[in-house]
């Protein structure tokens, strides 16, 4: 299937999705976009599904000029923090990520990441996407943790303040649906959500991943 072959796009620079799409151990390039992230929508929902949507469409568009006979498939993504309706983006200092954790102290909240696909296959174009939801519940921070913690950096490039995949482990007590999903990328729904797709699309395909290896 040479001139069928579909190049899979991560249209995203963060180093936790590139690890968890490696997981499939398919071959990828990673492609970011450069426009604003931004959003008039206040429902979570539909704020980080339209930034996604954004994100993947921008990267999409360059291709479509830049090389125009390849196949695509370009993954965007987006992740949020939700607390009682209130989305805590990325703290802009360590006190606002200060605030933030003592928001998230003691409570249990949501974490939303969108994830849209666009596929370009032969001057075909289509598209999906979903938005994958998990719980995560904070135990009361120490202040000495707080301090360490902050003392780390890793809050300030983070939805709501923090990484699961980090030290703010000392203060998760328990998470709710996909790990994966808190980390930045629904790597499971991904996947079962690209095999649908694909296979409706392409039924004569004896596998989905045959596309990209």
């Amino acid at each position: 299937m040479p001139n069928s072959k579909i190049k899979l796009i991560l249209a995203s620079g963060s180093p936790r999705r590139k690890e968890l799409l490696g997981h499939l151990n398919l071959p990828f390039e990673i492609i970011t976009s450069h426009v604003p992230e931004e959003s008039s929508e206040t429902d979570p929902l539909k704020f980080t599904l339209e930034i996604a949507k954004i994100k993947g469409e921008a990267v999409f568009n360059d291709l479509k000029v830049s090389r125009p006979q390849e196949n695509f498939f370009v993954v965007s993504a987006d992740t949020i923090v939700c607390l009682d309706g209130k989305i805590l983006g990325k703290p802009k200092d360590v006190n606002e990520a200060r605030h933030f954790l003592n928001q998230l102290a003691g409570q249990t909240h949501s974490v939303f990441t969108a994830v849209a696909v666009n596929l370009i296959h032969r001057g075909a174009i289509d598209n999906f996407s979903f938005v994958d939801e998990s719980k995560v519940t904070f135990e009361a921070i120490d202040e000495s943790l707080m301090n360490i913690y902050l003392n780390t950096g890793d809050s300030l490039d983070k939805a709501g303040a923090y990484g699961i995949q980090g030290p703010s482990l000392t203060f998760i007590s328990k998470v709710q649906g996909s790990y994966s999903n808190v980390v930045g990328f629904p790597l499971s729904r991904f996947i079962i959500e690209t095999k649908d797709f694909l296979s409706r699309k392409f039924p004569e395909v004896p596998s989905w991943l045959d596309f990209f290896r």
